[in-house]
């Protein structure tokens, strides 16, 4: 967790590129972004020449030529603001490129990030801020996987409060406490279609580490975590670029980036490949049918974005393979006949696990629709028999648009609980939580509301007779009377 003056620091820079005319937090990430590589270029050109001097060898691969030397951040960092300024805006005939342009020229061997640079437009129009940038980076730990890594969680925070970008970022703690549902494996290969900003990924990474650093002292899962195991689609190019970047700089070095739209048939060949899918796809959307990938429309004939991501999610998860996946609600109660056919094929040739219900605030402020997680099982010969049900009414934070903490926090509860199922089925669906067997949800037209089946708890109150309230109110008026003639008597 970012704190002290390195998070001042980050506060004071957002401050300044907000009063140098960059007010879109999204454009601010990625120029911080596009600075933080080069950096990386510099030390990894370092690196290069550190190992060719200690063997007394040509640099393998140098990524600058001795002419490039003003290119890089160790030479540019600290000269005049004015200067620096134009060596990322101005070539001259000893220096045919600027030092943004060059970053564009790298190609792919320094991990995936510069694949995706093609649109990279440099945005920093004053010398004061490109110095105060550089100088606030130049500050990073980067041998430091984990400040570097909460460095980036706390500016990617700050999406959640530009509204229309807003919609990239899930709530880490909720990411969180899907991640340790679904309990990644070292042998797990794990895709999240809709990305983002790869917070399912980067999370699904940490757990890993934390729970299994066996992984690192063997060669084979070694090179399964850094090549294999991490997938992300996302079509936005500017997402893209900031999930690589934020996988990078998490230690995921060369996870694999499809910048391709998940729905389209440019991911048709994609199929019974993942062992785990985490995702929260958009929640609203609607597509021509002739833009979606054909399969995806023969469990449910529909051009509702949320609708299609499950069923691509079913497509793409090997027999065997789990998923976690945030919907609205309308996909657990939906009445239409699409609804129903996915609710009926997760249900029926697939095994549902649980469903938890968020309260409305959880994506607050830039959206107000109620959630839930879904968990599940791809089997294709169903298996569906209890569903566990969780009524969460707390997350930890206050449902407006502040988001301020507070004590109240259901997740510690939820992920005991799902620790102790045969616990879970001596419940009553009186309490938070509780298990339906599939019958019930069945003869419910597979409706996976939890108030559907969720029995409320009426308590009786007692009133008094109206004549005593009438008598009340009257020693309520007398008394009122009373006070004003005490104060007239007091005016004079």
């Amino acid at each position: 967790m970012i704190t002290g003056q390195l998070k001042s620091d980050i506060d004071a820079l957002w401050e300044t590129f907000w009063t140098g005319g960059i007010a879109n937090p999204l454009t601010v990430i990625e120029q911080i972004t596009y600075l933080l590589f080069l950096r990386r270029l510099d030390e990894e050109q370092t690196l290069k020449e550190s190992k060719a001097n200690r063997l007394g060898t040509a640099i393998e691969k140098p990524i600058y030529t001795p002419e490039q030397r003003e290119l890089r951040w160790s030479y540019f960092k600290d000269l005049d603001p004015k200067v620096m300024y134009e060596i990322f805006t101005r070539t001259t005939d000893d220096r045919p490129i600027t030092a943004f342009d060059f970053m564009k020229t790298v190609g792919g061997e320094e991990g995936q990030f510069a694949r995706f640079l093609d649109n990279a437009t440099f945005m920093i129009r004053s010398p004061r801020l490109l110095d105060k940038a550089v100088e606030m980076i130049d500050k990073i730990p980067m041998k430091d996987r984990d400040t570097k890594g909460d460095l980036y969680e706390y500016l990617l925070s700050k999406l959640s409060t530009s509204g229309t970008n807003g919609q990239f970022r899930t709530p880490r703690h909720i990411i969180r406490m899907m991640v340790e549902i679904v309990k990644p494996t070292p042998t797990d290969v794990v895709c999240d279609p809709s990305a983002g900003t790869a917070g399912f990924l980067v999370e699904t990474g940490e757990y890993l580490r934390n729970k299994h650093p066996e992984i690192f002292h063997k060669p084979e899962s070694k090179q399964h975590f850094n090549n294999e195991m991490f997938n992300a689609i996302e079509f936005d190019a500017s997402m893209m670029q900031i999930a690589a970047m934020n996988l990078m700089l998490h230690g995921i070095e060369h996870p694999k980036l499809n910048p391709n739209d998940a729905l389209s048939q440019a991911n048709a060949h994609i199929k019974d490949e993942y062992s785990l899918i985490l995702a929260n796809p958009p929640f609203t959307g609607s597509l021509d049918y002739d833009a979606v990938e054909n399969s995806l429309l023969s469990t449910a004939k529909t051009k509702k974005t949320e609708l299609l991501f499950l069923s691509l999610m079913l497509r793409m998860l090997k027999v065997g393979g789990r998923a976690a996946v945030i919907v609205p609600d309308g996909v657990v109660f939906g009445s239409t006949g699409a609804h129903k056919a996915l609710r009926r094929e997760i249900v029926e040739n697939q095994q549902l696990q649980a469903v938890i219900s968020m309260p409305s605030g959880v994506f607050r402020p830039y959206a107000g629709v109620s959630t839930a997680v879904l968990v599940f099982t791809k089997t294709n010969s169903g298996g569906t028999d209890q569903v566990w049900f969780y009524d969460m009414q707390a997350d930890g934070y206050s449902l407006d648009d502040k988001r301020q903490p507070i004590a109240v926090n259901d997740i510690p509860d939820i992920l005991e609980r799902w620790q102790k199922p045969e616990e879970e089925l001596q419940r009553q669906r009186k309490e938070k939580s509780f298990f339906v067997p599939r019958a019930d949800i069945v003869a419910q037209d597979y409706d996976l509301s939890i108030n559907r089946y969720k029995e409320l708890v009426y308590e009786q109150v007692q009133y008094d007779a109206p004549k005593e309230i009438i008598t009340h109110i009257k020693e309520l008026q007398l008394q009122n009377s009373q006070d004003l003639q005490a104060l007239e008597a007091l005016l004079g």
